[in-house]
């Protein structure tokens, strides 16, 4: 019989050869099962993720990582980067490149890593940087393993965990662990792992495995909302050298507004008188705060200063005075200190600036947020203060932080609240035209159009393009009138009323077509709706409209003398759940049509069930956008 010392001896080098033997199959493409290459650019074979958390200002975190890639598009699923700074320094780093056989054909040492600053396109400085390996494959399908261990002496920001890591990767192990040898509690929320059959070990250690890929689909909500994830947070952390409390968002906001707002808003004693004498006449504070936010914008630009604490301690407002610039934080708080001089309260808040919607998660107190604005407390509601952008209207912020969960950051702490939801019914693009149809089918016409609530921003951008964009942007906009061309324009831009107004000539060759004897004509000539959302064998997300918009549109069709209607289009209402459409023409007289249009489309939050159907309504707006008419020549 085997001595107990051999046999722990044969066992130790069994699991040795089995480990290294699942570790080569890893290596080669053909090992991954069918299910998880189906609509995949890439395959997470092994991602095994360890936090170790030493104390409140100390944690290593370790990654394994290996990553099969089938195309270019996979190429950024690698994840082979590190960022570091002062308080973080990276321990290891490298990568091994194999082929579709599984040969080894390539190795990176640290050193081999591009290492650069971490600043972006519009970012002035940063005190971090990146090392990030930049290879170019010779052929796909290619694996990478990457390994890294980086030391951080600052814990405000745990390392997250997303199994299916983004849309067309799929994921065969993924493992994140959390282990805590300080006297910090940590705090973990788990959300969508319902679904996905995802092991736990206890409350600090997950596994995933043979998680197949989601592809984007039209009109979903984002991807943050309904991916499986995990986040994580100390209820005492560090800050680059700043320690935090973070039991609850109101003891997170106290942090904040004690150790990195208090003491940056001192401002010059010119300033202070400057901003007093230029509301001395104010009767409200909200007239107050208009006069202090535009002197701001007149006097700033935005540019991203990624230094301080964290990226997120903001610059003193004297030195944004002195030098006319800063990021979201500083112009914010730059804001306010002007505004606190003039004796208007307002609120730093923390907030996830983007098109999608995403809030501030207010049943899970951590850093969040990656942008800043400034909350306004008006008759028991808020005026929200977009500080970056130095031509939006006051109190204007669609399209980038409304209606989602903010932090706004008290005298008394932190506390979560709404921004503002623009209204289906308030999101207006008014249409009017003149429209002066010639025998051959060309046409000529005068368009008015006034825009309002979110669809206001989409169109007061045009004011900041170049003339020759300004009619690229037409011709898009128009893209189905043959050959257009832009006789005239006027943009006016009412910033007290948020409204925007366009007034355009344009003219179009053959617009109406020709067939024998008649002219078919297009009533909806400037907003017609030309393409339905895809459609999908199988639906398999939830039916999501952020913002809803309304649309009204009023044409007169002056006919030509020699033509005369054969046939008018019947009225059309139609009303559901996701919105309204209407569509009129009517012979106003013997020369002149009247067409009339509404398209309703609410905000709302649908099952998959009702995809069909949604997509069924966008089909007949289509249908009769394109809706003809029969012209004919006089007898």
């Amino acid at each position: 019989m085997p001595k107990p010392t051999n046999l722990i001896a044969f066992f130790a080098i069994l699991c040795f050869h089995i480990s290294i033997a699942q570790e080569n199959a890893l290596l080669i493409p053909d090992s991954i099962p069918f299910q998880l290459k189906n609509k995949a650019n890439s395959v997470i074979r092994q991602n095994k993720m360890v936090i170790e958390i030493k104390d409140y200002n100390h944690m290593i975190v370790t990654n394994n990582r290996i990553v099969t890639v089938f195309n270019k598009y996979g190429d950024s699923d690698a994840g082979t980067y590190e960022s570091y700074s002062n308080n973080v320094s990276i321990r290891d780093l490298e990568a091994r490149v194999y082929d579709a056989k599984g040969n080894e054909i390539k190795k990176f040492r640290e050193k081999d890593f591009i290492d650069e600053s971490a600043v972006d396109g519009i970012s002035l400085y940063s005190d971090n940087r990146v090392k990030y390996l930049d290879y170019t494959p010779i052929n796909y399908p290619y694996t990478i393993v990457y390994e890294s261990e980086v030391d951080y002496r600052t814990t405000a920001f745990l390392p997250s965990w997303y199994p299916i890591e983004g849309y067309y990767s799929s994921t065969q192990n993924a493992e994140y662990q959390i282990i805590n040898n300080s006297s910090s509690t940590v705090k973990v929320k788990t959300e969508n792992f319902g679904d996905y059959g995802i092991e736990k070990f206890s409350d600090f250690h997950y596994k995933a495995s043979n998680l197949m890929s989601i592809a984007p689909e039209s009109y979903s909500p984002p991807y943050k909302t309904f991916a499986p994830n995990l986040k994580a947070a100390l209820t005492e952390f560090d800050m680059e050298g700043v320690k935090g409390v973070n039991n609850n968002w109101t003891d997170f906001g106290q942090w904040m507004n004690d150790k990195l707002i208090t003491g940056t808003q001192e401002l010059p004693e010119a300033v202070k008188s400057e901003v007093k004498a230029l509301t001395a006449n104010a009767t409200t504070d909200l007239e107050k705060a208009k006069i202090v936010y535009e002197y701001m914008q007149g006097k700033t630009r935005y540019i991203s200063v990624q230094v301080g604490i964290g990226g997120w301690k903001p610059m003193y407002a004297s030195d944004v005075d002195r030098l006319g610039y800063g990021d979201c934080k500083a112009l914010t708080n730059y804001t306010k200190s002007l505004l606190d001089e003039v004796g208007v309260p307002s609120y730093y808040t923390i907030i996830y600036g983007d098109k999608d919607i995403r809030n501030i998660d207010k049943e899970f107190s951590a850093t969040q947020g990656n942008h800043a604005i400034l909350c306004l407390p008006n008759n028991g509601d808020y005026v929200w203060l977009e500080c970056t952008n130095q031509t939006v209207p006051f109190g204007y912020i669609a399209n980038f932080t409304d209606d989602r969960d903010a932090l706004i950051i008290t005298p008394d702490g932190g506390k979560i609240v709404h921004t503002t939801v623009y209204k289906d019914k308030d999101n207006i693009l008014n249409t009017k035209a003149t429209i002066e149809l010639d025998a051959s089918g060309n046409i000529v016409a005068k368009v008015n159009l006034e825009s309002l609530g979110s669809q206001y921003r989409t169109h007061e951008r045009l004011l900041y393009k170049t003339h020759k964009d300004q009619e690229l942007y037409y011709k898009e906009y128009w893209d189905y009138i043959n050959n257009l061309s832009i006789i005239s324009k006027s943009l006016t831009n009412d910033k007290d009323n948020v409204v925007f107004t366009e007034n355009v000539s344009v003219e179009g060759l053959k617009y109406a077509t020709k067939a024998g004897n008649r002219l078919l004509f297009q009533p909806n000539v400037f907003n017609r709706v030309t393409k339905a959302p895809p459609r999908y064998k199988k639906r398999k997300l939830p039916v999501e409209v952020d913002r809803g918009f309304v649309d009204y549109d009023e044409f007169i069709i002056k006919l030509p003398s020699s033509i005369q209607v054969e046939a008018l289009q019947d009225d059309i209402n139609i009303s559901n759940k996701f919105g309204e459409y209407e569509f009129s023409i009517k012979q106003i007289n013997d020369n002149e049509l009247l067409f009339k249009r509404k398209f309703l489309l609410k905000k709302g939050n649908f099952p998959k069930e009702d995809y069909k159907d949604f997509r069924a309504f966008w089909l007949k707006v289509v249908k009769y956008d394109k809706s003809k008419i029969a012209l004919i020549k006089k007898s």
